[in-house]
């Protein structure tokens, strides 16, 4: 007796995922029109019937939220921002208080993460965390509104993208630094960082901050601005690219704390003291920027809060109830690192 066919078989035959042949049978718009009608048609020629118990407790809830973490490059092999590992833990917390279970996974924006959670009853909803560059995948995201996939992003809000987002008041932390820099007597400015559409919550850090400081007469032209990830080794190698410049500034204002420890890093091996000649401030307040040499002045976002308004926020659209974009406040945190200076 032939066996039945199966959808690993038609997987084969089409030379796609089983997970592409499960979303082509249930006419799902992530498959391309072509490559669902030669699936579908594959199924017709092996007379495969789509088994309508196993469908309908696809579509039962599992008690499960998947995280989806975009690796960033580190200096150690976590592959992890620390400024989410505390978050993280958050998360998880907020999970296990609700009854569900965290299914943590690492995703690259190549990758199929947009169709491979709910669609498959691996998860009921998606919360995205380091996904900051949302111009690269806002294609994505809006195939998950499309199919009705639940999902949350940690990101800078943005009034044209698809979903909620929870995040910080990137631009007010940007002006408070700028504000506190000047009221301290610095006239003369660098920001550290990317500040460009591609890297929305650093764009909004150097907006509020060149804004607050245009109030002062100081125009945004006057603020030297380098590009920078964030990571240690780029935070120094923009501060060595800053050193060769004819005119240095009397504070630097780093878009992370990983940039500003870069930084640190980078000034020790000149004569230039720390906060005596040049002032240096991050962003993100991550627990090792209290330990740097000096302690570093930093802005602190909440990630306790962040993780459970996440979890909260997802189990309310999961549970179909109303759901919003929420902005946290931003609070700055004066260590060592920011000095005054004679006016």
């Amino acid at each position: 007796m032939k066996e039945k066919a199966t959808s690993f078989d038609i997987a084969h035959m089409a030379g796609v995922s089983q997970s592409t042949v499960s979303r082509a049978l249930s006419n799902s718009p992530l498959v391309n029109k072509e490559t669902r009608e030669r699936i579908q048609q594959i199924a017709r020629e092996l007379n495969y019937k789509v088994d309508k118990n196993a469908s309908n407790l696809r579509k039962q809830k599992s008690n499960t939220i998947a995280l989806l973490l975009f690796e960033d490059p580190t200096s150690d092999d976590s592959m992890i921002n620390p400024f989410f590992l505390s978050m993280l833990g958050s998360i998880t917390r907020a999970c296990a208080n609700a009854g569900y279970d965290l299914l943590v996974s690492f995703q690259n924006l190549d990758d199929d993460w947009h169709a491979e959670f709910e669609d498959s009853n691996k998860a009921d909803g998606i919360i995205l965390l380091g996904y900051g560059d949302y111009v690269s995948y806002r294609t994505k995201l809006a195939q998950l509104e499309e199919q009705g996939t639940h999902f949350v992003r940690w990101g800078a809000h943005d009034a044209a993208h698809p979903g909620i987002s929870i995040g910080c008041d990137n631009f007010q932390g940007g002006y408070d630094i700028a504000e506190h820099l000047y009221q301290s007597g610095h006239r003369k400015f660098a920001f550290l960082g990317d500040a460009a559409s591609h890297a929305p919550e650093f764009l909004a850090r150097f907006t509020g901050f060149t804004i607050a400081l245009k109030n002062h007469q100081i125009a945004p032209s006057h603020v030297t601005q380098l590009d920078a990830i964030s990571t240690e080794d780029s935070g120094s190698e923009a501060m060595h690219r800053l050193l060769k410049q004819s005119e240095l500034p009397d504070a630097v204002f780093c878009a992370s704390d990983l940039i500003a420890i870069g930084v640190l890093r980078a000034l020790r091996k000149t004569s230039l003291r720390v906060p005596e000649d040049i002032a240096v401030v991050g962003y993100d307040n991550i627990p090792v920027s209290a330990f740097t040499t000096p302690a570093l002045t930093t802005v602190q976002q909440n990630t306790k809060k962040a993780g459970e308004i996440l979890v909260e926020t997802l189990l309310k659209a999961i549970n179909k109830e109303e759901v919003q974009d929420y902005l946290m406040p931003a609070e700055l945190i004066i260590r060592q690192s920011c000095g005054s200076q004679s006016k």
